[in-house]
C-alpha cells in the first residue's frame, strides 16, 4: 500500500499534512477503505475555528472530515458483503444497533452516534489516505457513480431527510431560508420530490445564483428586500406549505412562522449558536403550523445514491472547486475568509 498522508488539526486555525501515518488496522466486520474525496463540512470549520461544538472539543491533535468516498483495499475475513475494489460511500455514523431508537429505524436518535461520528472529538475523521470502517457503514456505488459523487451523499442525506420530515411531495411549495451547501441540497431533494414552487432566501448573491441554476423558482436577496413581504407577494398571501431552515439563524428561525401557509410544516435544520430564541407561538398556533427538526438523516444514504444514480439528482453542480490534501489550510481559509464566493469544497487524496 502506498504511504498513508493524513491532515491534522493541531491548534486553532492550524492544519499541518503528514505523510507515513501508520495505516489503520481492520478488526471484524471491518473494510479498510482509501479515501479519494472528502467534502469540507461546516462543522469541520466550527472546530478548526473555535476548537469546539457544543460539548465536542477537539484536545491534542486531529483528523476532521466526514463526508467520504473511497475505495475497499481490505476486507475483514468475516465481511461477505463487500469486497477489495468496491467504491463506496461512508456513512459516518455508529449507532450501537440495539438500543429503543436503533430498532425502530431512528438510529440517530442513538445515544452512542454523536460521538461515535467520524471526524467529531474523539472519533478521527477521514481527511486521510486509509480509513478502517464497519462494512454495514460503506455503501457500495454503482457503476456509473463517481466516488466524488459518493463523498456527496452524506450532505445530500440531510436534504432528503429535511424533505422527509417536512413531507414534501409533488404539487409541494417550499422555503428554503440558507441556500449553502444544505440548503442547496435540501433545493435538490424538493425538486427531486415534485415540488413545484421552490423559493430560496440568503443574503449572498453568488450563492442565490446558484440556487436558481439548481432549480429553484424565485430566489430572494434578504439584504435588499424584506423576505416576509416578499414571498407574501409571490404567494398571494397564502405562504408556502413547507418552510425549511437550514440556516441556523435566530432571525430566519423567528421568520419562519410568518412565512409558512395556515395549516403548513417549519423544519429546523440549521444549528445557530443561539441555544435560546424567542418565537411566536401565538402565532404558530392560530395558523395550526407543526414543527418538525433534524439530527443529521436516517436510512438516506441507499436513497440518495438511487437518486444520484438514477439521474434524479445531479450532486456535483454544489462543488465550486477540488483542492488537494496538501493545500487543505487553504482551502480552509478560502472557506472561511471567501465564504461569500463558495458553495462546496472538497478535498482530492
Amino acid at each position: 500500500m502506498e504511504n498513508n498522508k493524513a491532515a491534522y488539526m493541531t491548534g486553532i486555525n492550524k492544519l499541518e499534512v503528514r505523510d507515513n501515518v501508520p495505516i489503520p488496522e481492520i478488526g471484524s466486520g471491518e473494510v479498510l477503505v482509501k479515501v479519494e474525496y472528502v467534502g469540507i463540512c461546516g462543522s469541520d470549520i466550527h472546530y478548526l475555528v473555535d476548537g469546539r461544538i457544543a460539548d465536542f472539543i477537539v484536545e491534542g491533535d486531529f483528523i476532521l472530515g466526514h463526508e467520504a468516498g473511497g475505495t475497499i483495499v481490505k476486507v475483514a475475513d468475516d465481511v461477505v458483503t463487500h469486497k477489495a475494489g468496491d467504491r463506496v460511500a461512508i456513512e459516518p455514523g455508529l449507532p450501537c444497533g440495539k438500543c429503543e431508537f436503533c430498532r425502530t429505524g431512528r438510529y440517530n436518535l442513538c445515544p452512542k452516534v454523536a460521538p461515535d461520528f467520524m471526524g467529531t472529538p474523539p472519533t478521527h475523521g477521514a481527511f486521510t489516505t486509509y480509513v478502517a470502517w464497519p462494512a454495514e457503514w460503506c455503501f457500495i456505488l454503482p457503476d456509473n457513480m463517481s466516488t466524488l459523487e459518493g463523498a456527496l451523499v452524506e450532505p445530500l442525506s440531510v436534504g432528503l431527510e429535511a424533505t422527509h420530515v417536512a413531507g414534501v411531495k409533488l404539487g409541494s411549495s417550499v422555503t428554503i431560508l440558507g441556500s449553502g451547501c444544505i440548503g442547496l441540497c435540501t433545493l435538490l431533494a424538493a425538486k427531486a420530490k415534485g415540488a413545484t414552487e421552490i423559493i430560496v432566501v440568503d443574503v449572498i448573491e453568488k450563492r442565490l445564483e446558484k440556487a436558481r441554476e439548481l432549480g429553484a423558482t424565485k430566489i430572494i436577496n434578504a439584504k435588499e428586500v424584506d423576505a416576509i413581504e416578499e414571498i407574501s407577494k409571490y404567494t398571494d398571501g397564502k405562504g408556502t406549505d413547507f418552510v425549511i431552515e437550514t440556516a441556523g439563524n435566530k432571525v430566519t428561525l423567528r421568520q419562519t412562522v410568518d412565512i409558512a401557509k395556515r395549516g403548513g410544516r417549519i423544519v429546523i435544520v440549521g444549528m445557530g449558536a443561539d441555544a435560546v430564541i424567542p418565537f411566536n407561538f401565538e402565532k404558530l398556533m392560530w395558523k395550526v403550523l407543526s414543527i418538525g427538526t433534524v439530527f443529521r438523516y436516517q436510512n438516506q444514504y441507499a436513497i440518495a445514491i438511487d437518486a444520484i444514480s438514477n439521474g434524479k439528482i445531479d450532486v456535483k453542480q454544489i462543488v465550486t472547486a477540488e483542492y488537494d490534501i496538501d493545500d487543505i489550510q487553504e482551502a480552509f481559509e478560502t472557506n472561511i475568509k471567501n465564504k461569500d464566493e463558495v458553495v462546496k469544497l472538497v478535498i482530492k487524496l
